[in-house]
Order: structure tokens, then C-alpha cells, then sequence
């Protein structure tokens, strides 16, 4: 089992800035890779960005490339996004998500684990 908590959402404004943390805990030892999913009321849970562990090699949905950053702590077991330039359309509530298989990283299949969520609101 691996547990996830996320952290570090929040009220700002348009072009502001917020950085969320996923912190994992359990068998942090069998994860393949993470990612960050968001769902807006009334709307689907889509695809944010996405780190394999093994390489650090990062995946980012093209509506927030430029303006999001994935990365993690290896020795602290956390994942983070880095988000700039926030618009009023990033207000969701944020997912941390962990796969212990190899699989695709941008779908919500390819994720066995997965965290409450964060709201993050973007003010206009």
C-alpha cells in the first residue's frame, strides 16, 4: 500500500503563483512513477503532469505547459508542482496520484493510488 497526502492549495490571484506537495508514505519502494490529475466541478478528472521515477522523466498536459513544472524529492518521498501564471481556468481540485506498474502516465488507469485532493482557486 502506498498512502498520499496532498498539500498546499489555496485562494490566489490571476498570474500568481502556488506550489502543491505530495508527500508518500507506506511501500514508497514499489512505485513506478506519479502524477497530478484536476477536476473541476462539473467535469471530468484530467490529466496535469506526470514524473517516472526511474528517470525523472516528466509528461505535461499542453494546457498548463509553459506555466506548470513536476518534480520531486527522491529522499523525502515528495512530488511537486510548481504552478505560475495561474489563470482563472486552473481552479480544480488538484489529485496526486501513484503507480506501481509501468503504464501510461496521462490517463487515470494508470494510476493504483491516489490522494484526497487540494482545491486550488484562481481569482480573477
Amino acid at each position: 500500500q502506498v498512502q498520499l497526502v496532498e498539500s498546499g492549495g489555496g485562494l490566489v490571484q490571476a498570474g500568481g503563483s502556488l506550489r502543491l506537495s505530495c508527500a508518500a508514505s507506506g511501500r514508497t519502494f514499489t512505485v513506478y512513477g506519479m502524477g497530478w490529475f484536476r477536476q473541476a466541478p462539473g467535469k471530468e478528472r484530467d490529466f496535469v503532469a506526470a514524473i517516472k521515477w526511474g528517470d525523472d522523466s516528466t509528461e505535461v498536459a499542453d494546457s498548463v505547459k509553459g506555466r506548470f513544472t513536476i518534480s520531486r524529492d527522491i529522499g523525502k518521498d515528495r512530488m511537486y508542482l510548481q504552478m505560475n501564471s495561474l489563470k482563472p481556468e486552473d481552479t480544480a481540485v488538484y489529485f496526486c496520484a501513484a503507480a506501481t506498474y509501468g503504464r501510461s502516465p496521462t490517463g487515470e488507469a494508470g494510476y493504483n493510488y491516489w490522494g484526497q485532493g487540494t482545491q486550488v482557486t484562481v481569482s480573477s
